[in-house]
């Protein structure tokens, strides 16, 4: 049902509130159905309104794949930066990803949703860059992990930041199979501890 209509808004906000209705309908329908009259109905405002911040619907799921790379990303490097071992790093990051999720189910659909297309769209770049520098992060602390010991001498750290990655895709295809992204909180630590037994040191 429509929202009640929002008071006006500065254009920054405008652009900001529209990622978050957007992000909000990803939860509950299929990423590619949503429409911009869906937005627009979402944020209580014509599509008339809407068109004056994003003059495509390309363009509004560029803006919700820059928030979602920005977001995750932040949180990613917060979330290493307070763990004191390369290990613990790599373990906070796995699940700083997996709360992430949780909290905006929507997020993995679009992702989904945009890798999918055969053309190279903005926001499918977007995507894949968001990829290239997150497996760049875990390449990084993987080879630390192996300078202090903590991981096997012989890791190959490209594949193990592959499999992280598609560790936690795995989580959420099951949360969404099981209709519970909540879920994914409870199975993350046993998985990550399976994970982490497979590149563990060797010593």
């Amino acid at each position: 049902m429509p929202t009640k209509p929002r008071p006006k808004l500065p254009s920054d906000e405008r652009r900001a509130v529209t990622v978050e209705a957007v992000v909000e309908l990803a939860a509950s329908r299929n990423p590619s159905e949503i429409t911009t009259t869906a937005i627009a109905q979402q944020m209580g405002v014509t599509q008339g309104a809407l068109f004056k911040h994003f003059p495509t619907k390309e363009s509004i799921l560029q803006a919700v794949m820059d928030w979602v790379a920005e977001q995750l990303l932040s949180r990613l490097d917060k979330a290493a930066g307070s763990a004191s071992s390369p290990v613990g790093a790599i373990e906070a990051m796995f699940m700083a990803h997996v709360d992430f999720v949780v909290r905006h189910p929507g997020v993995p659909r679009m992702l989904f949703g945009e890798l999918q297309h055969a053309e190279p769209t903005p926001p499918k770049l977007i995507v894949q860059t968001l990829i290239k520098r997150y497996g760049e992060r875990l390449q990084r602390l993987l080879a630390e992990g192996k300078a202090t010991r903590d991981l096997s001498a012989t890791l190959d750290t490209e594949a193990a930041a592959t499999l992280f990655i598609g560790t936690i895709q795995g989580l959420v295809m099951q949360s969404l199979l099981a209709g519970d992204v909540a879920r994914m909180r409870r199975d993350a630590p046993g998985v990550f501890a399976i994970y982490l037994r497979g590149i563990g040191s060797d010593r």
